[in-house]
């Protein structure tokens, strides 16, 4: 599928499956203010509620999703809307950099400095410094997992009350996990894409894609290193139901490995950091979806959060399917189990 995309013209594609997605620019919302600023010369729009308020309102950073490479501020701001005015939250949406154009750590970079820059300046937008939320769905939701680990060990910030990650991909280790091999060919997110998406990401081009599922890019010192946190036998039985096969390890080719090392690294990668990390984080929202390539990557943090001692509320969509949460009035689409995980997200904010 990758090659495929070469062949065509990759930037051809990249342009145009931006412009389908893209999303009609609203008109005004009644009940929120909206302007578009820069936080460290990183572009975001900026959502308050017009109603008065009887103190400072949560503030939530949110980062959308999209693989990285799709994905703006007009895609999202439906969802942005909903949040903002039924959590009765300031929404900051943030507009990235997007590969390939620009390779990791651009989109991570930019996502921590618009955060920064909000922390810095809560008074401004009337936001508790004690109820600030990072949130992002997808490759956004590996965003916030990363900024949140970044910010943890920080003592010169407020600290963050909650992380809130909507199917995220959290690792590119490993894409033969039950979830990638029960759902390998369920829209929107195909296995192909998943190591498609992590490679433009990573280095701007999806050579060696073939390697990278059959994951004989990671050496098998680190692969056991890892074992312990990215595994099938970390997955809850019954949601190896619909089928597992154990597969032959492959052989790992070491000039793969040098083009992608990177994968290693927790900015990255979330799902590899250290427990010393993992311990500080704030407490977490995880939603997954049943077919979704990626819902094993959402248990597998689950799991390591809990063994950490951090809190954590897991909302599972028995009939969701990746991406589904991006699609809440979509042109006039809409699925109620979308529009369920929508509001699992509102209540847990209100919660906090």
């Amino acid at each position: 599928q990758g090659r495929i995309l070469e062949k065509t013209g990759l930037c051809s594609q990249i342009t145009f499956g931006r412009y389908v997605r893209q999303g009609r620019k609203l008109g005004l919302d009644p009940k929120l203010f909206i302007q578009d600023l820069q936080f460290n010369e990183v572009p975001v729009r900026v959502y308050q509620p017009k109603a008065t308020s009887d103190g400072p309102r949560r503030g939530i950073l949110f980062f959308h999703g999209g693989g990285w490479v799709f994905g703006s501020l007009d895609t999202y701001e439906k969802v942005c809307r909903y949040l903002s005015r039924e959590s009765d939250s300031v929404v900051v949406s943030v507009q990235y950099r997007l590969a390939p154009e620009h390779k990791y750590p651009a989109a991570y970079e930019d996502c921590l400095n618009a955060t920064q820059h909000f922390l810095q300046h809560l008074e401004h937008y009337g936001v508790d410094p004690a109820r600030v939320i990072v949130c992002g769905d997808s490759a956004g939701g590996n965003l916030a997992a990363a900024v949140s680990q970044t910010l943890a060990g920080r003592s010169d910030l407020p600290k963050l009350r909650a992380q809130i990650l909507i199917y995220p991909g959290l690792q590119a280790l490993d894409f033969n996990l039950p979830s990638y091999q029960q759902n390998r060919g369920v829209p929107l997110l195909f296995r192909e894409r998943a190591a498609f998406f992590a490679l433009l990401y990573l280095n701007g081009d999806a050579l060696h894609m073939q390697e990278v599922l059959e994951g004989s890019h990671i050496p098998p010192d680190l692969r056991l290193k890892y074992r312990k946190w990215v595994s099938p036998d970390n997955i809850p039985e019954e949601f190896k139901v619909r089928g597992v096969k154990p597969l032959r390890p492959t052989d790992f080719i070491a000039e793969v490995y040098e083009t992608v090392k990177r994968f290693c690294e927790p900015n990255l990668c979330p799902l590899l950091a250290e427990d010393s990390v993992v311990h500080q984080l704030p407490e977490s929202f995880i939603l997954t979806c049943e077919y979704d390539v990626l819902r094993d990557d959402g248990l597998l943090y689950k799991k390591r959060l809990e063994d950490n001692g951090v809190r954590v509320t897991w909302y599972h969509l028995e009939d969701g399917f990746h991406g589904i949460i991006s699609l809440y009035d979509y042109c006039g689409f809409s699925f109620p189990s979308g529009k369920r995980g929508l509001d699992s997200v509102v209540n847990f904010i209100k919660s906090l």
